[in-house]
């Protein structure tokens, strides 16, 4: 079973992910795989070579205020995470791929299911400013070149509510995990 997570910056991915880690799940987070391709010299000189940084926070206040750098970054990036996420998942039985980016990248058509982990917008961006280095501004750009989180419910096979404690939150995924067996 490969199951595509998604949901908003800040919604609560990650401890979604941790969650079906323990229930044998192996998470291939599509963040870090972007993160280790762009060390690759290959691919740091491409994008160094388009915005003269292949640093990740600078680059994230370029593209994230310019939605066509934003594009740009993108159609450097998706394909090659892409490849490597269809490496990684080949011939595993219980996967999750953890990605914001899911359904805008196409990779929703390699799973077998949809999670979407939804929270409101107050959470969201609590969260955020607790982990993130970005300010409110960029925080509210990030968000805004995002799929809608309406648009990412309409994929789902699974609705995570991130609104609520962890305890709530690891019952739902366990609710999930119970009935994909």
């Amino acid at each position: 079973m490969i199951i595509g997570l998604t949901g908003g910056i800040g919604s609560g991915k990650s401890a979604v992910a941790g969650m079906f880690g323990k229930y044998g799940y192996k998470i291939v987070d599509a963040d870090k795989v972007g993160h280790k391709l762009l060390n690759e010299e290959i691919v740091k000189k491409k994008v160094i070579g388009e915005f003269g940084t292949a640093n990740r926070e600078k680059l994230g206040r370029i593209v994230f205020n310019d939605t066509s750098k934003l594009r740009k970054l993108n159609k450097i990036m998706w394909p090659l995470i892409s490849g490597k996420i269809k490496t990684l998942i080949k011939g595993k039985k219980k996967v999750v791929i953890e990605a914001a980016v899911l359904i805008e990248a196409g990779w929703h058509k390699y799973v077998d299911k949809v999670v979407v982990v939804k929270t409101n917008k107050e959470n969201q961006m609590k969260r955020l400013l607790k982990v993130k280095r970005y300010s409110k501004q960029v925080i509210n750009n990030i968000i805004k070149v995002q799929t809608s989180q309406s648009k990412r419910l309409k994929y789902a096979d699974y609705i995570v509510d991130n609104n609520k404690s962890l305890s709530e939150l690891n019952g739902q995924v366990k609710g999930i995990v119970s009935e994909l067996k």
